[in-house]
């Protein structure tokens, strides 16, 4: 079998790399599918001004006319900033695209996929997939399965450190717990006993870990892997405090969100995108501002594990010389 072919870097990125200086990955796909313009080129620049400021390097990942690439920037960020001719790729989209020599999106999966094969060890993002609340209409049909997105398997299988503010809102949190604990994904809680939805801070799953510092976090991503394992760490944070969404109030407009996606015979891959516009419309748009903020936040935090898990390396080898 071939090697996998490493994503074309960008100077900025290559240059981190190889200096062993810290770097942060960042999907795509929020920015070309999952916000409105010009919400998109806003959430880039904080994303990325919040990396830099944390002294990391960072990476958008995405699939640019057929190559793997981390670092997307100039013409081409613009390309995938303005939607010109851009598809959504998730890790089983990434050989048809390379294939076809097609713009892509990179969501969570596909992002996970590039960050491994670059050797990257920390990935922000704002909320994972999970698995998919049944509707009525899945009852009627008597489906056993539950949609289940494609971020599960690949954290399951990726040694990279994930920033995120849980699970969208719109999933089934408690199944999304489960899979992850199935799945032997550790989850910790940065500065949270509760995993958070995305939206709000209040989901009422109480988490096993917690840890107060990006240096804590770092040790433990650092010894899960020590003993074997090849999954994902996955760090959540509740949303800004000053924007968070109440979880009653958000609940509300997720059932109204979702009585719509099944009055209007929404479902498969469509749901999402949906559902997510649905809510920023009920909440007159005050989960798009809480999406940017959360966005902001979390690229901040991985940062600082990223700087700290190089300090980790950097002290390894100086007690080694």
């Amino acid at each position: 079998m071939a090697p996998f072919v490493t994503p074309v870097l960008s100077p900025a990125v290559r240059e981190a790399l190889a200096r062993k200086r810290p770097v942060v990955a960042l999907e795509s796909s929020v920015l070309a599918q999952g916000l409105p313009i010009p919400e998109n080129r806003h959430a880039a620049e904080r994303m990325q001004r919040a990396v830099q400021s944390g002294g990391a390097t960072p990476a958008i990942a995405a699939i640019v006319r057929g190559r793997g690439t981390l670092g997307l920037d100039g013409a081409d960020l613009e390309r995938f900033l303005c939607r010109e001719g851009v598809r959504k790729v998730s890790s089983r989209d990434l050989g048809v695209a390379i294939a076809e020599g097609a713009d892509g999106a990179t969501t969570v999966a596909a992002t996970l996929v590039l960050a491994r094969a670059a050797g990257i060890e920390v990935f922000a993002t704002g909320g994972i997939g999970g698995v998919h609340r049944r509707t009525s209409r899945d009852l009627e049909r008597s489906r056993q399965l539950r949609d289940e997105s494609a971020d599960l398997p690949e954290l399951a299988r990726s040694r990279v450190i994930v920033v995120c503010a849980g699970a969208k809102s719109i999933l089934d949190l408690p199944a999304t717990w489960e899979r992850l604990e199935t799945l032997g994904i550790p989850v910790i809680g940065y500065r949270t006993d509760e995993l958070p939805g995305f939206f709000t801070a209040q989901t009422g799953i109480s988490l096993q870990v917690r840890c107060d510092t990006a240096s804590g976090i770092a040790a433990i991503a650092r010894s899960h892997w020590s003993v074997g394992n090849g999954q994902s760490v996955l760090v959540v944070q509740p949303p800004p405090s000053d924007c968070a969404m109440p979880g009653d109030e958000m609940q509300e407009v997720i059932d109204a969100a979702l009585v719509e996606a099944e009055r209007k015979g929404i479902e498969g891959p469509m749901t999402t995108p949906f559902l997510l516009a649905a809510v920023s419309r009920l909440t007159k748009g005050q989960s798009l501002d809480v999406n940017l903020a959360l966005l902001e936040s979390n690229a901040a935090l991985a940062a600082e594990i990223a700087s700290a898990l190089t300090r980790e390396i950097d002290g390894a080898e100086g007690s080694q010389s």
